[in-house]
């Protein structure tokens, strides 16, 4: 849930830089940092075991800011903003002219609303630190 953190300023002044505030569930911060920095990969018993996701760094940059010229930035953003990119994209109302938009489809194909919520909760709670970067020579080969 987000709430103005001024409401003179959000509504009476109509402020376009006025803050909010997110409130999210408990333990979520902590849940959407290992979806979004491990993909939910675990280690049970000395074996690795896959996540439900890729880790969000893998494309969108280690500081996750994007990387040019096509794949956004996603620290910083508002959690009710990556939710609903999260929630389209995974249902397919959300599409695009690039193939990202079906990479980020098949990425986040098992991931549950809650997980969203959690994952928007980090994302969220992330400094946006830098600007976008460079793609890598791997990522330049896959286009």
């Amino acid at each position: 849930i987000e709430v103005p953190a001024d409401d003179e300023q959000t509504e009476l002044l109509r402020n376009p830089h006025a803050t909010w505030i997110a409130y999210v569930p408990t333990g979520a911060i902590k849940r959407g940092r290992d979806l979004v920095t491990l993909g939910g990969m675990t280690v049970v018993n000395g074996q690795i075991v896959q996540g439900k996701t890729t880790a969000c760094g893998t494309c969108h940059g280690e500081n996750l800011m994007g990387v040019l010229p096509d794949i956004p930035a996603l620290a910083g953003r508002s959690p009710s903003y990556i939710a609903r990119e999260l929630f389209d994209i995974q249902q397919g109302t959300r599409t695009g002219s690039n193939t990202n938009v079906q990479l980020m489809r098949m990425a986040i194909a098992k991931l549950t609303p809650e997980d969203i919520v959690d994952i928007a909760a980090y994302l969220a709670s992330r400094p946006a630190i830098g600007g976008p970067s460079q793609p890598t020579d791997q990522q330049v080969a896959s286009r």
